[in-house]
C-alpha cells in the first residue's frame, strides 16, 4: 500500500493525484483504492473510427445491411460520404443523424466506436 494525495471537486470525485502531500492535496488515500485507479486509469472515448473499421464493425453488429438501405434513400452528399469517407467521426452532424434514425442510443454509440477502434 502507497499513500497518495487527492484533490476533489465540489461533488467530492477525484480531480488530482500527488505522490506527496501538497496545499491543494492534503487527503491521504491508498493508491489502490477504486476510486484513485479509477481516476488513473480513465479510458479515453473514442471520438473517430477509419472506414475499414466502422464498416467491419457494422457487418459484425449485424446493421452493415440495414445501414446500407438507409443510405441509400439519404440525399447525395450522405451516400458519398459514407462511400468515400476514409474516417468516420463520431460526432459529426450526419452519425449523429444516424444512428439517431437507427434509434441507438448514446451508450450504444460510444461502444460501437469502442469496438470498432479494436478492428
Amino acid at each position: 500500500m502507497t499513500l497518495v494525495y487527492v484533490m476533489r471537486d465540489e461533488n467530492g470525485a477525484i480531480k488530482g493525484v500527488c505522490a506527496g502531500s501538497q496545499e491543494i492535496a492534503q487527503e491521504a488515500i491508498d493508491d489502490l483504492a477504486e476510486e484513485v485507479q479509477a481516476f488513473l486509469h480513465t479510458k479515453a472515448s473514442v471520438s473517430s473510427v477509419s472506414a475499414r473499421q466502422f464498416k467491419l464493425q457494422l457487418l459484425a453488429s449485424g446493421l452493415i445491411d440495414v445501414v446500407d438501405v438507409w443510405v441509400a434513400q439519404q440525399p447525395r452528399d450522405v451516400q458519398i460520404a459514407y462511400e468515400y469517407s476514409g474516417t468516420f467521426v463520431k460526432d459529426s452532424p450526419m452519425m449523429t443523424a444516424g444512428f439517431a434514425a437507427m434509434g441507438a442510443t448514446t451508450q450504444q454509440v460510444d461502444d460501437f466506436f469502442k469496438a470498432a477502434a479494436q478492428l
